[in-house]
């Protein structure tokens, strides 16, 4: 009997050596997984079979309910019919091929105050230019009010990259380029916008509450200790004096300075006294004052160059751990609500059709 009980511990003992062991190895091979998972990857989609299959559903659904069976069969045929062509002319003469059909690489950047999609569109421009040509195109589908100068700085350098690298670009508005938007949008070689998107904001903006006659109120002290003259100008909670206010407002006329130059290397043809106002103007004024170079949306455009070369856009895709998914959810969310609520408050202040 004891000899059981003895074997059975040891047993037991073993099998705790062995779980243990797994579980560790198991840890490590999920560690390793996630780690390569934060890098992130690409996700390359080809749109000009979502364009032609999006014109085969229209024709098939609007014909008479007899005719739809015998087209669906007609267009199979012509697929595979073409499928064959396509390949027999790929293995015949794949450079020649290349040399018809130029690339079309389109990419998205939807910009916040920080710009933080700036972080995936550094790796989209890498991956395109490892491949794209002088002969091929990046297109970028762009909206952003602008934001923080340089988080926007960073992803105007980014596009900068293509056009450094002698590629041609175009950036595409829907709806608006404004500020930090309009910084990114003029480094392209063709500006295109729908005809009631805002373009410009070129100007700089800089404001902050004070709480100083509050702490004094609640007979609260504040201090602050700085080495350097104008390490701290303006603050939230000390009293602000006239030469920090002065000081802050030279700094701000200095980014401005800035911008401006930006924007006039970038597109020699404005009038930059004139655009450089702080104001905006919807596209087709914007046509006129030569802040873009045509009016059309990205959809007009997209499939229209379709027809002439080959379209991928390009996405490069983290993925996001649970806590961050439910932060997300839970920041748009918010978001939704405050502007739903934020409409209904100003509804009668906001210019509207």
């Amino acid at each position: 009997m004891e000899f059981l009980i003895e074997y059975g511990l040891f047993l037991a003992k073993a099998a705790t050596v062995v779980v243990a062991v797994v579980i560790i190895i198991s840890l490590g091979a999920s560690q390793k997984h996630k780690h390569s998972a934060d890098k992130g990857h690409l996700e390359i989609t080809p749109l000009n079979q979502q364009f032609d299959d999006m014109s085969e559903a229209m024709l098939i659904a609007t014909m008479d309910e007899s005719m739809q069976k015998a087209e669906e069969k007609k267009l199979h045929k012509a697929k595979k019919k073409q499928a064959k062509l396509d390949k027999k002319a790929h293995k015949a003469d794949a450079e020649a091929e290349e040399e018809v059909k130029s690339r079309v690489f389109v990419l998205s950047f939807v910009g916040d105050v920080s710009a933080s999609a700036v972080s995936h569109l550094r790796e989209e421009v890498t991956a395109v230019l490892t491949q794209a040509t002088s002969n091929d195109e990046v297109v970028v589908k762009l909206e952003s009010p602008g934001g923080m100068v340089h988080s926007y700085g960073l992803a105007s350098s980014q596009l900068d990259r293509v056009r450094q690298a002698k590629i041609p670009l175009t950036v595409c508005v829907d709806e608006v380029a404004a500020s930090g938007g309009y910084m990114m949008a003029c480094v392209a070689d063709k500006i295109l916008a729908a005809p009631f998107a805002v373009i410009g904001s070129i100007g700089v903006v800089a404001q902050m509450p004070n709480f100083s006659k509050v702490l004094k109120k609640n007979d609260v002290d504040y201090e602050i200790l700085t080495a350097g003259k104008y390490k701290r100008t303006m603050t939230m909670l000390g009293e602000n004096t006239d030469a920090a206010r002065k000081k802050f407002v030279a700094e701000l006329e200095e980014v401005h300075v800035l911008f401006k130059s930006h924007v006039s290397t970038m597109r020699p043809k404005v009038d930059i006294d004139k655009i450089a106002t702080g104001e905006t103007w919807y596209g087709t004024q914007a046509l006129d004052l030569a802040l873009v170079d045509g009016i059309q949306t990205s959809d007009d455009y997209l499939v229209t160059r379709s027809k002439e070369a080959r379209l991928f856009e390009v996405v490069f895709e983290r993925k996001k751990k649970i806590h961050e998914r439910l932060g997300l959810a839970a920041e748009q969310s918010a978001d939704r609500l405050m502007l739903k609520w934020w409409a209904r408050l100003t509804q009668n202040s906001h210019k509207q059709l």
